[in-house]
């Protein structure tokens, strides 16, 4: 591609990304002031949270369906719902880099053939489900990270629990004092019974905001012994001796599993340089021997 044709692609999508860029990050100290403050206590909803809307966030929530709106709202509630990423920019970042890869795709001949048609179509499509790609993969990975942190968090909780704190005392301790996205929900759980939400509505805020299995049943456990009025470290000894059980059941399904994983990487790219290194010079000699 000849340097004239990337000098347009910039000077198209440059200028548009700036503006984009513009409308959605205006600063507005007063808003975001009290969003924090909102936050702070305890969780709303992007819809409830927000004051004024541009123009633009209006026109694109008002142009994507229902459906998939809630539907990125559950992706970006599994990845954490970072400060960077909220759905009022993410619905309107999704159109612009499909308006993007349009022009990008008529420009590197869309209109020419049928063949660039399908090529600028299929780079539209790309560009605006690229976004949901990108969450979908933060939220895995997040999702990961809770199960794996789980089994050391019940043993935490259970430590402190037998030693005398009591149960909400316990998640605020193992909140503070650890990190990742499990310490999080902890802590967001605490600030949701502290606004005035009930155990029972805050621990399932906690399971649905999560597709970990045994986060689920951890906190099904505690809320039938919160209903049942049952000790709290009767319940938690054997989920915590569950989850370890799980855990080295899950690592050594991996171990397994990673002889089948290597055998395409042997077959594909160690083999065939091993075969040329031993057998090369020999077929070399044997093609001289025949030769001469």
């Amino acid at each position: 591609m000849s340097a004239t044709v990337w000098l347009l692609i910039a000077a198209v999508i440059l200028p548009m990304s700036y503006f984009a860029w513009s409308v959605i990050a205006i600063d507005r100290t007063t808003e975001r002031a009290i969003q924090s403050r909102l936050v702070a206590v305890a969780y709303r909803p992007p819809e409830v949270a927000s004051g004024r809307k541009s123009r633009l966030v209006q026109l694109t929530r008002q142009l994507t369906p229902r459906a998939y709106v809630a539907h990125l709202d559950r992706l970006l509630g599994n990845a954490g719902r970072p400060a960077s990423m909220p759905l009022e920019r993410l619905l309107t970042i999704k159109p612009l880099a499909a308006l993007g890869g349009a022009i990008i795709g008529l420009i590197l001949g869309g209109a020419a053939s049928p063949q660039g048609t399908l090529l600028a179509l299929c780079i539209t499509a790309a560009c605006y489900f690229l976004p949901d790609l990108l969450i979908y993969n933060t939220g895995t990975k997040r999702q990961a990270r809770i199960a794996l942190d789980l089994p050391n968090v019940m043993d935490q909780l259970l430590i402190s629990v037998e030693a005398g704190l009591g149960f909400e005392v316990a998640m605020a301790r193992v909140g503070s004092k650890g990190k990742g996205p499990l310490a999080e929900e902890m802590v967001r759980t605490l600030q949701d019974i502290q606004a005035g939400r009930t155990r029972r509505e805050a621990y399932k805020a906690m399971a649905a905001r999560s597709k970990v299995p045994d986060l689920r049943s951890f906190v099904g456990a505690i809320i039938q012994a919160d209903v049942q009025g049952l000790s709290i470290a009767r319940v938690l000894k054997p989920q915590a001796d569950q989850m370890r059980i799980k855990r080295r059941l899950r690592a050594e399904e991996k171990a397994m599993k990673l002889p089948v994983a290597v055998v395409f990487p042997l077959l594909l790219f160690i083999f065939p340089p091993l075969f040329i290194v031993i057998l090369g010079p020999a077929a070399i000699n044997i093609l001289h021997t025949f030769s001469g």
